[in-house]
């Protein structure tokens, strides 16, 4: 029968060390080969905390399944900064340009309510809102609404803004 064991690790950079290798131990998978996995499926994310969970059964196979990052850990990843806003309605922290927002909306899509990458960014920007990030150097609770009124349909994508 399987067992599960469920870690944040830095993309790319796990080692078997804590927090994989005191759950890894005890179980019969190759240390390892599991870390090697991992940071080969999390090479892309580069340091930011990805959610990786490890399935493995008592003849010691195993597979690996990686999650997308905290919508905050990548929008931070993408701007540079280490912390957000404590008082994110008048002090900002960091801008994104729209074109780094719509990256970020893309890696996050399958995790999100959204269908489209339109939809997927309006949901990215509440979290900027929330930690004190601009989009194209404005508040981010703006723009919902300029994405309403098609002022970015050429980056997002026309075609999703009929749907």
């Amino acid at each position: 029968m399987a067992e599960t064991i469920e870690v944040l690790v830095p993309g790319g950079q796990a080692d078997p060390g804590p927090p994989l290798g005191p759950e890894l131990g005890p179980t019969p998978v190759d240390v390892q080969a599991v870390v090697q996995e991992i940071n080969e499926q999390t090479a892309a994310f580069d340091g930011t905390e990805v959610p990786v969970t490890v399935e493995y059964e008592e003849d010691g196979s195993f597979s690996i399944e990686v999650g997308v990052p905290p919508t905050a850990a990548l929008i931070k990843d993408e701007a540079d900064f280490e912390t957000g806003s404590g008082e994110p309605n008048e002090e900002f922290v960091a801008d994104l340009s729209i074109e780094q927002l719509k990256t970020i909306a893309e890696q996050k899509k399958p995790d999100l309510l959204s269908y489209d990458t339109r939809n997927a960014a309006k949901e990215v920007a509440g979290t900027c809102a929330s930690m004190g990030v601009t989009i194209e150097g404005e508040d981010a609770r703006t723009f919902k609404q300029r994405v309403e009124d098609g002022e970015y349909d050429e980056v997002l994508g026309a075609e999703e803004a009929a749907a």
